[in-house]
């Protein structure tokens, strides 16, 4: 059985964005090597009983506590969309609760027609990562979508 690629000529990127220093850096790599004005949207996951992010200025969050982390998870996001927006591209900031991320970027990408999603892999390496995967490689292995794997720099 074969899929059906995504249609051409979407050129909306889908940044997902978890607040790390590692998320700026693709971000800013993005607005390096894709043309300047294209909508994007910026995408913060956040689970239930695990936050999944970095919150905005170091605060400490209740990962019981639903609403304050899906508030931080729209400050982070919001974050993000600002820094797209000074890399060039016209962002919206938006979040979703999934658990695992990965599925919820390749879904939210899907529902909205991305071109490509952009993010950034830390590059882990030990038995838990290799055993489990990391949200990049799930990402890129799952979705029909192009996807921009930006890495740590050396």
């Amino acid at each position: 059985m074969t899929e059906t690629p995504p249609a051409a000529g979407s050129d909306r990127v889908v940044f997902a964005y978890d607040g790390s220093e590692l998320a700026k850096a693709a971000i800013d790599e993005a607005g390096r090597q894709l043309a300047r004005g294209r909508d994007a949207l910026v995408l913060t996951v956040w689970e239930p009983f695990a936050v999944g992010f970095v919150p905005p200025s170091g605060a400490q969050l209740d990962a019981e506590q639903a609403t304050g982390v899906k508030k931080a998870a729209e400050q982070t996001a919001a974050e993000g969309a600002t820094l797209a927006e000074t890399a060039g591209f016209r962002a919206q900031s938006r979040v979703v609760q999934s658990a695992p991320t990965w599925k919820g970027i390749v879904k939210f990408a899907d529902e909205n027609d991305a071109g490509v999603i952009v993010l950034g892999s830390h590059g882990r390496t030990s038995l838990a990562d290799r055993l489990l995967g990391s949200v990049a490689g799930a990402v890129a292995a799952h979705s029909r979508r192009s996807v921009l794997i930006v890495h740590r720099r050396s």
